[in-house]
């Protein structure tokens, strides 16, 4: 079971992509490949007023995920102490399996490399004890990456900071 969730907060996403961004700089990946996506929905009507919503998805990094086993040699894994789902880019031949596998289209394909590559939540910064890069450069807060038992609590407390700097909110 992955130890992570990666939550966005809707309601505050303004669809700048800064995460797609960030996520590619950080990786330093070509125009191609997107490990985290934007996905504009809308515009409708709410209420009178036109909505637009910007929904979040990268890697679910599945209890059972589905690109693992198809992995031929291995390249695609998953971290036992946290549920991190990778692909360990040196084993990695390229065949796509994983891609064609995975029910969300999740994994990517990297022309430069001729490999695939796909959101591993910035293991290495959070190794680090630091948040993914998508966390810590949305410009409105609205990503959290969380332990999965504490998300309830954090999403608690973002609601109570909310309502105490804007009280017409609560209702």
């Amino acid at each position: 079971m992955s130890q992570y969730v990666l939550f966005q907060d809707i309601d505050r996403c303004i669809g700048c992509y800064s995460c797609e961004v960030h996520c590619k700089a950080n990786k330093g990946l070509p125009d191609g490949p997107r490990l985290c996506r934007i996905y504009p929905v809308g515009p409708r009507t709410v209420d009178k007023v036109p909505r637009i919503a910007f929904p979040f998805m990268a890697c679910f990094h599945c209890e059972t995920p589905w690109c693992v086993p198809v992995c031929p040699t291995g390249a695609m894994q998953k971290r036992p102490k946290d549920g991190i789902v990778f692909v360990d880019e040196d084993k990695c031949i390229g065949c796509r399996q994983c891609m064609y596998a995975c029910p969300w289209g999740v994994p990517q394909w990297n022309p430069e490399t001729r490999k695939v590559v796909k959101c591993d939540l910035c293991r290495d910064r959070i190794d680090e004890g630091l948040q993914p890069s998508c966390v810590t450069k949305c410009i409105t807060g609205c990503l959290y990456l969380d332990n999965k038992e504490d998300m309830p609590e954090a999403r608690r407390k973002e609601h109570d900071a909310m309502v105490s700097i804007y009280p017409e909110s609560a209702d």
